[in-house]
């Protein structure tokens, strides 16, 4: 079901990049995902030590993807575009059919943990902060939470490198403004005006970055009056949170803070699932829950996180609401297109058509 939030449905187009409109384009996105698809069946047979055919199957889906990309590349002549949605969209597609339904569970598991040990404190310091300083700071903190992205191999060379990368170190990481994209004193200005309504989140990465990143913002939109809807996954995606991992992980997020856990109680925060199987974001398949919910709720604020779902797709979408579109741009061919460098900022609002 399309999202009721779209200008334009019929119009919408969820992809940022057309590959075959520049075969020089083309040919370094194929080249990429000749290079990532190794790193995923790495990860893919690691995941299943105890499986004796895990080896076995790593290399299939590995070969096998290369072969749809190959055949993907070559076959343009029914005119449908491949765009890095489509080439992420069958790796995951390559990695179930072969057996592998979550390589990241683990990861996700691990990060989780982690990252509830410092949600106390992480909000202890954002409470520290008054008015400005403070949405200055929850921003920043949800782009710090974006860089753990281990489908980014930027950002995967620094945690294989320094296991004991924080938030604090991801911060450093940050650039200091003006961003690449930066709406940010428009997000603060709007902020002076009327509360809004509900928020609907399509959130990113599991650990530092759903729980030091995203609760933290969501909960102060809470403080201001607004419901807010977080939107998971319905499927695992690289290391992406899903709508059931997400709903486990409440609990214990809400032990740690009355805010989140009165919200959670009374529904004033809700988790729901997006109907996304992949680490993109397609307006046009949502699940009919979250759409109806976004009615109910009569939500005007939209925030859209993460290269996959803000960057890859989503960039230039348009909205009849409130919209902020939140990315670290982990790629140097994307910041350089977009004229900045790796770990370029975008902080893109636009108020409602």
């Amino acid at each position: 079901m399309s999202c009721p939030l779209l200008l334009d449905a019929e119009k919408y187009n969820p992809d940022t990049l057309n590959l075959t409109d520049d075969i020089e384009v083309k040919k370094y996105w194929f080249q990429c995902f000749r290079e990532l698809v190794k790193k995923f069946a790495i990860q893919a047979r690691k995941s299943e030590l105890d499986s004796d055919d895990a080896s076995e199957r790593s290399e299939r889906f590995q070969r096998d993807f290369l072969h749809k990309m190959k055949s993907l590349g070559e076959s343009t002549e029914n005119g449908e575009p491949i765009t890095i949605r489509t080439l992420l969209d069958l790796n995951e597609a390559c990695l179930r059919q072969h057996g592998f339904s979550d390589p990241w569970r683990e990861q996700k598991i691990l990060e989780n943990k982690t990252a509830l040990r410092m949600l106390r404190l992480r909000l202890d310091e954002v409470d520290k902060l008054r008015d400005n300083a403070k949405w200055i700071e929850l921003v920043r903190g949800l782009l710090a939470g974006n860089m753990f992205d281990w489908g980014a191999q930027a950002v995967c060379e620094i945690l294989e490198a320094n296991s004991s990368f924080g938030l604090n170190e991801a911060l450093s990481y940050i650039q200091p403004r003006p961003w690449l994209i930066d709406g940010l004193d428009a997000w603060l200005a709007r902020l002076q005006g009327p509360i809004h309504k509900c928020a609907a989140i399509f959130v990113d990465n599991s650990g530092f970055d759903i729980i030091l990143g995203i609760l933290p913002f969501a909960r102060e939109l809470i403080r201001r009056g607004t419901k807010v809807i977080l939107c998971a996954n319905s499927e695992p995606a690289l290391a992406d949170i899903t709508y059931n991992e997400l709903e486990s992980l409440m609990s214990s997020c809400c032990d740690q803070c009355s805010i989140l856990r009165e919200a959670y109680t009374s529904k004033r925060l809700m988790v729901l699932p997006n109907g996304q199987t992949g680490p993109c974001l397609n307006l046009r398949t949502l699940t009919p829950e979250l759409c109806e919910a976004m009615v109910h709720h009569e939500t005007d604020l939209l925030i859209i996180e993460g290269m996959g779902r803000a960057l890859h797709t989503n960039l230039n979408a348009k909205f009849t609401c409130d919209t902020l579109k939140l990315a670290v741009v982990k790629n140097k061919w994307w910041a350089n297109r977009l004229g900045g460098d790796t770990f370029s900022v975008i902080c893109k609002y636009e108020s409602a058509v």
